[in-house]
């Protein structure tokens, strides 16, 4: 691993690009420490306590703890990513759209632009929700968030967040064009590394304290490990589908007459289908904490809590469906069948055209199933843990998806430059998914 790591920085160019990202991250890091002005934070750190098991638990997760602090960075990069994933639905549904992504790369970038605009647009409106949900908030003994509410305080805070969420942004394009890896994927998972350390330290108070004993700690790791190396093993999973392309000859050239494959992963819709289903079933108790005196509302946030059985069934069920939805929306068989129709072509043993899209359908049926289930799994492993057997830090759900996929990401770059150079590849033993 050192070698490798030698070999890294001895690449001028790829040194440039991991020390550049390192560096924009430091930022985003720092900007993460600067509150909003007018904000009582020990106030907010008090709601948050409680709000674990909600949508506003779930938000600050993805925004690396910002909300919580009420920093510059509070609304993170989720409102880019939420603009993409509506921008990508648009494309399903709207003919406009479609078109713009059969388009190439003109049509990329102007659903790029279109992005862009509808973050900051999202941005400013949840910075308006922000301000006011501020200003309501008060301490265990009456103090209030904010020391001095009003228009002016709105105004700053929409000011502040949405200039905040728009240099998350452009932080996030700048690494993936200038750096190594996703920009915007690795902004989300330093913010959930932030909060390995605590964990960490929490563990071992509980293993000084007597709270828990080496034996189960080292089981705990051991089922970490497993859980990690089935993590990467879902994610890099496919089924390939072989194609064979007739040949064609054009003048004195012949074109075509290999063969090639079409890569169906057995997770192809990632981590989304889990965020989809932690925000509807985090909603009744989203609902239930700023209404307190209405019992119906209460039960059903008890019923739909972490821990108890029916959130556990009902939210794997959830994520089960929102897979299989997900990945219609992502991958159309249709299209491919189509695709590989007008390139000449074909899948051995299968006619082309609407017989194909109908094998493709139902392979990819087939193989969505486990990543479904493993997803399910994962998602209520924390649960589990947390409640069954009294882990004192969390594990799995969506932060370990994120970190794992995006980490195997990065080491895809990193390797894809080493090998342009003649180097063996990060990994010595064994191929990570992507090298030919």
């Amino acid at each position: 691993m050192i070698t490798k790591l030698q070999e890294i920085f001895s690449i001028p160019e790829l040194q440039k690009r991991v020390m550049f990202t390192i560096g924009l991250l430091f930022v985003y890091r720092i900007g993460a420490h600067i509150t909003t002005p007018g904000v009582d934070t020990t106030v907010l750190a008090g709601f948050f306590e409680g709000a674990r098991g909600t949508i506003l638990g779930l938000y600050d997760m993805f925004a690396g703890g910002n909300l919580e602090r009420a920093t510059i960075f509070a609304l993170g990069i989720m409102p880019y990513i939420s603009a993409s994933i509506i921008l990508q639905l648009f494309q399903a549904v709207i003919p406009y759209f479609e078109k713009l992504a059969k388009e190439g790369e003109e049509g990329r970038k102007k659903i790029t632009q279109y992005t862009r605009y509808g973050t900051v647009v999202l941005a400013a409106v949840q910075s308006i929700g922000i301000a006011y949900f501020l200003e309501s908030l008060s301490g265990s003994g009456g103090e209030p968030a904010v020391m001095n509410p009003g228009m002016g305080f709105r105004i700053l805070t929409v000011l502040t967040l949405t200039s905040g969420t728009i240099f998350v942004m452009w932080l996030g394009e700048q690494i993936t064009e200038r750096g190594i890896g996703n920009g915007n994927s690795l902004i989300i998972t330093i913010g959930i590394i932030a909060r390995y350390p605590m964990d960490m330290l929490n563990t071992w108070r509980a293993l000084a304290l007597g709270q828990m004993s080496p034996f189960k700690l080292a089981v705990i790791v051991a089922v970490m490990i497993v859980v990690i190396a089935a993590v990467i093993f879902i994610t890099q999973g496919q089924r390939r589908i072989p194609v064979q392309y007739a040949k064609r000859v054009v003048g004195r050239k012949i074109y075509g007459g290999q063969a090639s494959h079409i890569p169906l992963g057995v997770n192809i819709a990632g981590v989304i289908p889990i965020i989809f289903a932690q925000s509807l079933i985090m909603f009744p108790s989203t609902i239930a904490a700023f209404v307190k005196n209405v019992d119906f509302m209460q039960r059903i946030s008890l019923i739909l809590s972490p821990g108890h059985i029916v959130y556990q069934l009902l939210y794997a069920t959830i994520i089960i469906f929102f897979t299989y939805f997900y990945t219609a929306i992502v991958l159309n068989p249709v299209d491919v069948a189509e695709n590989m129709k007008k390139s000449g072509g074909f899948i051995p043993g299968i006619r082309p055209g609407k017989k194909t899209a109908e094998f493709i359908d139902r392979v990819l049926t087939r193989i969505t199933l486990p990543g479904a289930i493993f997803l399910a799994f994962i998602a209520i492993l924390p649960d589990i843990l947390l409640y069954r057997v009294n882990v004192p830090f969390y594990f799995g759900g969506t932060g370990l998806l994120i970190v794992v996929g995006v980490m195997l990401d990065t080491l895809r770059q990193i390797e894809s430059h080493l090998l342009m150079r003649h180097y063996d590849g990060f990994v010595k033993h064994g191929r990570l998914r992507g090298r030919r």
